[in-house]
């Protein structure tokens, strides 16, 4: 079933933003699978989860987030757990061999040892298990600066290394280091798609006020995600890995 953005501003941008990835995982999410959800933050990608009738739990370090969660849940009638931890303690709490599908979007990228986290991660996932990873991508991050009119923070992001840091932005990847990365941890890439191609260069001001804009950018969006040569232009990768 095709995603329908709602009425509100917020929720419009956020279907353009977050369309590509959601059309990934919801194949992998069946009913009673067990799903891990590193960082998940307030919730707003696990409660989708839950509620196609997965047993979902977020692990992530902030309580006050954890409360926002729960509330969360609560409003919309699903069950989903909330345990305070990260990636270094993950195996404390999840347990080896625990998780069906781990989501694990947006973390990456701080963490102090990329390749470490994965490895924790695959102990984590049972056999067959699906990882669904979203990074930050390094080419769309030097257009934003130039864009921005800081062009020494451009030239020195275009000269950084494969998952070098971004300051506190923290790790950035291609497609191809991203692709190493989760392979050198003994996963098997199934596919890599490209989000937030062109959603971030959109003034939200046309998504609030021009009908039918964001059902066009979203089915924009899904038209150039797998596509290779707009894979550079992605604010962000999405991988998913077996």
């Amino acid at each position: 079933m095709t995603e329908r953005p709602s009425d509100r501003p917020s929720d419009r941008r956020s279907a353009a933003r977050t369309s590509v990835v959601w059309d990934a995982v919801r194949p992998h999410v069946a009913t009673g699978a067990d799903v891990l959800d590193i960082g998940g933050g307030t919730g707003g990608f696990a409660v989708r989860v839950a509620e196609l009738g997965a047993q979902v739990t977020v692990v992530d370090p902030s309580p006050d987030a954890l409360a926002s969660l729960a509330r969360r849940a609560r409003e919309l009638s699903v069950e989903v757990s909330g345990v305070q931890g990260d990636l270094s303690t993950l195996l404390e709490v999840a347990g080896p061999a625990s998780a069906d599908l781990v989501l694990c979007h947006g973390v990456l990228e701080v963490v102090d040892d990329p390749a470490a986290a994965l490895a924790t991660i695959r102990e984590v996932l049972r056999p067959g298990g699906v990882l669904s990873l979203l990074v930050s991508q390094r080419h769309a991050a030097v257009v934003a600066r130039a864009m921005a009119g800081h062009f020494t923070q451009a030239l020195t992001l275009l000269d950084a290394g494969p998952g070098e840091r971004d300051g506190r932005a923290g790790h950035r990847f291609t497609a191809a280091e991203a692709s190493d990365l989760v392979g050198g941890a003994g996963f098997t890439v199934e596919s890599v798609h490209g989000v937030r191609v062109f959603a971030d260069l959109v003034p939200g001001s046309l998504l609030d006020l021009e009908p039918g804009a964001t059902a066009a950018l979203v089915e924009l969006e899904r038209a150039v995600s797998a596509r290779a040569e707009y894979l550079p232009l992605a604010a962000q990768l999405h991988l998913l890995a077996r």
